[in-house]
């Protein structure tokens, strides 16, 4: 299920091709654009961290909830949000992804690949034992680039079909290499108890499913396209693609909003308690119209995030910015 699920390949492949369009169209400066660009970015997770942040005493002081159960709730809510981090430093590299594209095309990508494969070789290699465990950490950047990189690619016009045929097939078959004769994880993402994990930090494993999902998306691009001329379908792709931070940020909230409160009732399946059988998966797919409720609830407001923060003086930002550095200090058990 991994497989099809974990789709951060074809986020960045998108957030690649969508910032060279933007880049493109930049009316000023090249630091004005990635200014911007990382605002947009930076306003819902601010948001959502200071609003944390200020319910946290109310929750213990208030309602009289446990420290450690806010504690792993806080966490959760931080959870998703390396992803940002990480996207506004691929963002940042966007200048230079172009020029890399424009000068090697599709190829432009294969550096990236070659640097993972490298790193992993020396990790999981016969040589091991002897290599530092925080090797690994070098294949953030280019691990998460791949993608973005081949989305700039693809935006600058240098990706043809023969080159998505080619990450498709190309990347399916060293999938299955490095899954039956190297013994890479078959998950995505990490699975407790497993001694390896392919997602932090991204192995090679993650981009050969990156390449092939790629390849799959840019193909099947012009196929969507016509589909999404049909305002019915056009329509709820419009409206979640404009709340896209709200819905990262705050999806954890609202199943949080859900499964707090049902703490306290002992084990309710599906919500509370270990997701160790198929009782419990099927009992998960019941609460998801009450978590989706409860998004959009939530997302009514939250959603202001997003938008430029025009009357908040900078007293105001400045509040916010503590309250959320409070917050990831609590969040990561530094304080």
């Amino acid at each position: 299920m991994s497989w099809v699920l974990q789709m951060l390949g074809i986020f960045f492949l998108v957030g690649g091709y969508a910032s060279v369009l933007s880049y493109r169209r930049r009316k000023g400066s090249t630091r004005a654009w990635l200014g911007g660009r990382l605002a947009r970015l930076g306003r819902p997770v601010l948001g959502v961290t200071a609003v944390w942040a200020a319910l946290l005493p109310l929750l213990h002081f208030g309602l009289g909830v446990p420290v450690d159960t806010l504690r792993t709730a806080s966490t959760l809510v931080v959870q998703p949000l390396w992803f940002v981090g990480v996207y506004a430093v691929v963002t940042a590299l966007t200048p230079y992804c172009v020029r890399a594209a424009r000068r090697l095309g599709a190829w432009a990508a294969a550096p990236l690949l070659g640097s993972v494969a490298v790193v992993d070789l020396l990790r999981y290699g016969p040589y091991a034992d002897a290599v530092p465990s925080w090797l690994g950490l070098l294949n953030v950047l280019p691990g998460w680039l791949f993608a973005y990189q081949l989305g700039v690619s693809w935006g600058e016009g240098r990706v043809a079909r023969r080159h998505a045929w080619a990450l498709l097939l190309g990347g399916a078959v060293l999938f299955a290499v490095l899954l039956l004769l190297f013994g890479y994880p078959a998950s995505m993402v990490g699975v407790p108890g497993e001694a390896r994990t392919n997602s932090h930090p991204p192995s090679l494993l993650v981009l050969a499913l990156a390449a092939a999902q790629s390849g799959a998306a840019i193909l099947l691009r012009d196929r969507l396209g016509a589909l999404l001329r049909r305002p019915a379908l056009w329509a709820p792709v419009v409206v979640v693609n404009l709340s896209a931070m709200t819905v990262l940020c705050w999806h954890q909230t609202a199943m949080l909003a859900a499964a707090v409160p049902a703490a306290y009732a002992g084990e309710v399946p599906g919500l509370v308690g270990a997701p160790d059988s198929t009782g419990w998966i099927l009992a998960r797919l019941a609460w998801m119209p009450v978590f989706a409720g409860l998004l959009l609830l939530i997302g009514r407001y939250a959603r202001g995030f997003e938008s430029p923060w025009a009357g908040t003086g900078p007293g105001r930002r400045a509040l916010a910015g503590l309250l959320a550095a409070g917050f990831a200090v609590f969040a990561l058990g530094l304080g």
